[in-house]
């Protein structure tokens, strides 16, 4: 027993711990690590919590300062996730109007370069039928399987590369001076792209997928940060409809993705939808929302699904939205103040001083 009573307190304080390391912005990985698992350790710091005060808590100071921490933890990690719960707000409406020209159905997917089970997504794609279709880690294995899709897709902007940050876009629509940026690092592609809609009206996809802090290459948050925060700014000039989509390597919830919708004023369909956990594929018990789309106010949701297993560690996300341009009286969007726009510079002018130079072309 003296070892559970042992384990519960340093289960307890561990967690507590790194709620606490959360709240610091500074980009090393194992601080950012925290931001990802909040639903885990709210469920963690609760256990052991719980678990503390019914077998052996005696009810003196230094327990109801314990439990005090634990508490306030769980309170922490619960208000971060609560706009993502089924019981808060919706942030996007729902449309009340027929599916017609002026809807978009977009597939986002991270296939997993090694992964070679070319059927599964395939097959997923022929399912959902989407207009567009964004797929990162794409290798010059994965493009070429992917090429089949041409045929009803005709539209391609397409960057493999061999270190699982390749990039494609196939679209049925008409493309506007599509581009491959190098906005932080010389490695990491992102797409930028008018797309017409069969309405005629124009909108803008920015497709991302910034490299995550990690540990292997003690990779901080920096080069992620920036590219996000230089995404939003230009946006925020941006007359056009604009979504924004991919695998951010963040988590909905974080302090980055924040000030990001902030930065661009876009809104997140999932907002009192729940999480859509889409990594890790392989793991039930352990996953997180990574993949993400953000867009305009000016459009309303027709559907947001997430799809089956292609035998990737992400699950593919399909969402459908339709452009409404009286939708942002009824859709507010997130605003920047001032210490949103100074948090921003410092963002930029690390990875400045990190990486040498942005926008690598």
């Amino acid at each position: 027993m003296a070892f559970l009573y042992w384990f519960l307190v340093a289960v307890g304080l561990f967690v507590s711990g790194g709620t606490l390391l959360s709240l610091s912005q500074h980009p090393h990985w194992c601080i950012r690590m925290w931001d990802f698992p909040r639903a885990h350790i709210a469920a963690v710091a609760a256990l052991s919590g719980g678990s503390y005060a019914l077998f052996f808590c005696a009810w003196q100071w230094y327990e109801w300062l314990f439990l005090g921490v634990v508490t306030l933890c769980v309170g922490w990690q619960c208000y971060k996730i609560f706009p993502y719960t089924l019981i808060a707000p919706v942030q996007v409406k729902q449309t009340r109007s027929p599916v017609d020209d002026s809807a978009l159905r977009l597939v986002i997917t991270n296939v997993l370069m090694q992964n070679r089970q070319y059927h599964r997504l395939l097959t997923v794609v022929q399912e959902v039928d989407p207009d567009v279709i964004l797929a990162v880690e794409i290798d010059t294995g994965w493009s070429e399987q992917l090429q089949s899709l041409e045929r009803t897709h005709p539209y391609v902007v397409c960057q493999p590369q061999d270190n699982m940050y390749g990039i494609m876009l196939l679209s049925r629509l008409p493309l506007i001076e599509p581009q491959i940026r190098f906005m932080v690092q010389d490695d990491i592609p992102s797409i930028h792209t008018g797309i017409v809609l069969r309405n005629g009206t124009q909108v803008v996809l920015h497709g991302l997928h910034p490299r995550p802090p990690e540990p292997l290459r003690d990779q901080d948050a920096t080069p992620r940060d920036a590219e996000l925060v230089l995404v939003g700014r230009d946006i925020q000039d941006e007359k056009s409809p604009v979504i924004v989509a991919g695998d951010l390597n963040d988590v909905a919830w974080s302090h980055t993705t924040e000030l990001f919708l902030r930065l661009s004023h876009l809104l997140d369909p999932r907002k009192g939808r729940g999480f859509y956990n889409t990594y890790n594929a392989n793991l039930w018990w352990f996953r997180f929302p990574l993949d993400h789309v953000f867009h305009s106010n000016c459009f309303k949701l027709i559907s947001l699904r997430r799809l089956e297993y292609v035998g990737s560690d992400h699950f593919p996300m399909a969402i459908e939205l339709r452009y409404e341009p009286e939708a942002p009286a009824e859709q507010p969007p997130p605003e920047a103040e001032p210490e949103h726009e100074h948090e921003a510079q410092e963002k930029v002018d690390r990875a400045v001083e990190e990486e040498g130079s942005l926008e690598k072309c």
